[in-house]
């Protein structure tokens, strides 16, 4: 009888003791799902560019999860800066928490609108424009990219599309003969012959349609400036940051920057939430 009275409060310590332990981990875990020292991680929101599709940053959404951070890839419809802006927003609604908005590319245009536009407005803590097209209000993506681009006549195939899917009744696709020197320099042939097939079209007036909102006049920006972005070039890149007043960051890389060195986008994203 003796030896049940002390082994009772001795099994009750171990099971009291293995409790505490899985609830540490517990706690721990969700600390790296998404919450930090100081309150839930923001949910990175990152959004594609013409030519391609959210698969392009699979390497980043990798690193951010892995990190804790909630991430989040729409699918950019890529018919024109307002309808995309719209439907973007309209995703940016059904989120909760702080938000940080990344946008590659044509993708640039998206966010910078997309921030005004959402109801969630207020939770949006940051803009990251990586190898992006920074808008003001009233310009076009062919106003930013009128010098320093390879883009243009002998780069591009245009083929029709139904006027109910697309406003302006045309798609443009990167001739996949130039997809390599356009988009992606710096990344093995083998991969860039599989881009260049799998891109994803986008209306021509996804080119010239009016910006209307520029969200980066009052909220914090970074830049990611591809130093050999035949893209939208790095000269404009540099001068949309300039004015935007980002935290600029350049990168010797091509226009596909987040594939070819998706560390340094992280470190920046990171960054980005970390101030906020």
């Amino acid at each position: 009888m003796q030896s049940h009275t002390i082994r009772r409060p001795v099994a009750a310590s171990i099971a009291i003791g293995l409790a505490l332990l899985l609830a540490a981990g517990a706690v721990a875990v969700s600390a790296r799902q998404g919450e930090s020292n100081y309150g839930p991680k923001p949910t990175v929101v990152l959004v594609h560019g013409a030519f391609g599709d959210a698969s392009t940053w699979t390497a980043v959404i990798h690193q951010l999860q892995k990190d804790g951070f909630p991430v989040i890839a729409p699918a950019n419809p890529l018919r024109g800066p307002i309808s995309d802006s719209e439907y973007t927003a309209s995703v940016l609604d059904t989120l909760s928490g702080p938000l940080i908005l990344v946008g590659h590319s044509y993708g640039g245009i998206v966010i910078t609108n997309a921030a005004a536009m959402t109801h969630n407005a207020s939770s949006v803590m940051a803009l990251v424009y990586v190898a992006a097209l920074i808008p003001d209000v009233g310009e076009a993506a062919q106003d930013l990219q009128a010098t320093g681009s390879l883009i243009g006549p002998r780069t591009l195939l245009v083929r029709s599309c139904p006027v109910e899917s697309c406003a302006a009744g045309q798609d443009a696709y990167i001739d996949p003969a130039h997809y390599r020197e356009v988009m992606a320099g710096d990344l093995p042939e083998e991969r860039t012959s599989v881009l260049a097939a799998s891109q994803r079209p986008a209306a021509l007036n996804a080119f010239s349609d009016k910006t209307e909102f520029a969200a980066w006049h009052t909220l914090p920006s970074f830049a990611i400036v591809s130093t050999e972005d035949n893209a939208v070039g790095a000269d404009n890149e540099r001068f949309m940051a300039q004015r935007a007043h980002a935290q600029t960051t350049e990168v010797d890389a091509s226009h596909l920057v987040m594939i070819s060195h998706p560390d340094t986008v992280v470190k920046i994203i990171e960054s980005a939430a970390s101030e906020h």
